[in-house]
């Protein structure tokens, strides 16, 4: 049965996530000084072998155990707002991102769908967070649903 998990989930003790102004220099917006512990793993992916072994490295090695699609917001997958701008970005990650699974990005605007050799592919919807689960269960095939907190505008 395909279940749907919110975990890996950084919120400072104010209940911040991230912030507002996201940019290509601040990725979790104004909300970096809450997390000063941050040093980009969650945008680098988690197949640095030369980190060495600690539980925080643990935890985000067991990330993608069962996931078969993810559901962000916009802003997870880049900086930009409105109409998309014809920049060639493809996302934080560049051309590995570390999901290796459908993803489905809650958008607005229309924006073709991506596909990366390693088997992530980036879907962009315009429906609610309840359509946009339907499409990621679907898209999971027998595996569980990542997403995490997703606010529309």
């Amino acid at each position: 049965m395909t279940r749907t998990r919110v975990h890996n989930l950084f919120v400072s003790l104010d209940g911040y996530a991230a912030g507002e102004d996201v940019t290509l220099d601040a990725p979790i917006g104004d909300a970096a000084g809450l997390f000063r512990w941050f040093d980009g793993r969650v945008i680098r992916g988690v197949d640095q072998v030369s980190d060495p072994v600690t539980v925080d490295r643990a935890l985000y090695s067991m990330w993608g155990q069962g996931i078969g699609a993810e559901i962000m917001g916009r802003r997870k997958f880049g900086p930009q707002a409105g109409e998309w701008p014809d920049d060639g970005w493809r996302g934080w990650w560049g051309e590995e991102p570390p999901f290796r699974t459908p993803v489905f990005v809650l958008s607005h605007h229309p924006h073709p769908s991506m596909e990366f050799a390693n088997g992530t592919s980036f879907h962009f919807v315009d429906a609610s967070p309840a359509e946009a689960l339907r499409l990621a269960q679907e898209a999971a095939n027998g595996g569980d649903v990542r997403s995490v907190e997703v606010r529309r505008r």
